[in-house]
């Protein structure tokens, strides 16, 4: 860290520290966690379906039943009638597992670990290939990191799959990592908002929340979003302010999955060639408002870092675990670098 930087942080660390716990002590209403997102053992589940079927068959309105069944810290499986679709676009047309879209009738769901859940994505693997669980495990955490950076944010559940692929005449069986993602609109409900599906200009976002954004995408590396588009970006309208509320991160850098491509929404073409380089995406706002969400990160690489560690053992591959660590271990280089942190992010913010 250079002198300068070190200068910085020591003045406003008394400001930031008031500051900062003012907001997270405030009285924030929301609804009570559910019993799926509250626990965090890894839960096991079993789905057998047709992949075929659901590529070719399933639509937004055409579901396929199956039965859900699960354990949750005993030997005996529980079941569940769900129905299935596919969901996505990238995903879709260019891996094998199909992303899915989960179901549940309410009354189905009373007095089990999934009551009060009527929609659920289920992310899965892309490619069958030797790094697929560890990418599912990358994608995970970035949702979990933010987590730490933001009040607003999707549940996640990880879980161990036993895939039986219906094939016709037999069944091939398969041993995945995924995780299950909270509903956008269950989301909306237990921060006490609603889900707005509008263009709205970026800058008439709630400006912490929108910079905590910008600034959490450029830590995992991740260009593929759009908060003016509704990229991979909810927006939720609480007490008169937009939030921005991000999720699918399998194009960041942190994940540097085999098939991530620079994204060009609406064909922009970014100046980056690889998703690991880094771009700074958010908009210009009072640079004393990026200085101090600089400084929120800042107080939370501890935080951040713990939460990638107490992850490791569910890696695959170590080298895999170490690229995620050693990747945002490069993002808090940058934060505590002065001229680092002018070019890469001060000097990159987008006007239009």
């Amino acid at each position: 860290m250079d002198k300068r930087a070190i200068l910085i942080i020591l003045i406003c660390s008394f400001y930031f520290s008031y500051s900062y716990s003012q907001e997270y002590n405030k009285d924030f209403s929301q609804r009570p966690i559910s019993e799926l997102f509250s626990e965090q053992e890894i839960m096991t589940i079993s789905l057998r379906y047709s992949n075929k079927d659901i590529k070719k068959e399933t639509n937004d309105s055409t579901f396929i039943s199956t039965y859900l069944k699960y354990k949750t810290g005993s030997p005996a499986w529980d079941s569940l009638e769900v129905r299935l679709r596919k969901r996505g676009q990238f995903r879709l047309k260019n891996c094998y597992y199909a992303p899915l879209k989960l179901k549940i009738k309410k009354k189905k769901s009373l007095e089990t670990t999934f009551q009060g859940h009527k929609n659920l994505k289920l992310v899965l693997p892309c490619l069958a290939q030797r790094d697929m669980n560890d990418n599912v495990m990358k994608e995970y955490l970035a949702y979990k990191l933010y987590e730490i950076i933001s009040p607003y944010h999707f549940k996640t559940r990880l879980v161990e799959i036993n895939y039986e692929e219906d094939r016709g005449k037999k069944i091939k069986p398969h041993e995945l990592k995924g995780f299950l993602v909270e509903d956008d609109k269950h989301v909306a409900e237990r921060i006490g908002g609603k889900v707005i599906q509008t263009f709205i200009h970026p800058l008439n976002h709630a400006p912490k929340e929108s910079v905590r954004n910008a600034f959490f995408q450029f830590m995992i590396g991740n260009t593929d979003y759009s908060t003016a588009y509704l990229h991979n970006c909810e927006l939720i309208l609480r007490e008169g302010e937009i939030i921005p509320v991000p999720y699918d991160f399998d194009m960041a850098g942190m994940v540097n999955t085999s098939y991530a491509t620079v994204s060009q929404i609406n064909d922009e073409k970014l100046i980056i060639e690889d998703v690991t380089q880094r771009m700074y995406r958010g908009f210009k706002r009072n640079p004393n408002l990026l200085r101090e969400v600089r400084l929120e990160f800042i107080e939370n690489k501890t935080a951040i870092l713990d939460e990638i560690e107490a992850h490791k053992e569910y890696f695959e591959n170590n080298g895999e675990y170490d690229s995620v660590y050693d990747y945002i271990e490069g993002f808090f280089e940058i934060l505590t670098n002065e001229k680092r942190f002018q070019s890469e992010i001060l000097d990159m913010v987008r006007t239009n």
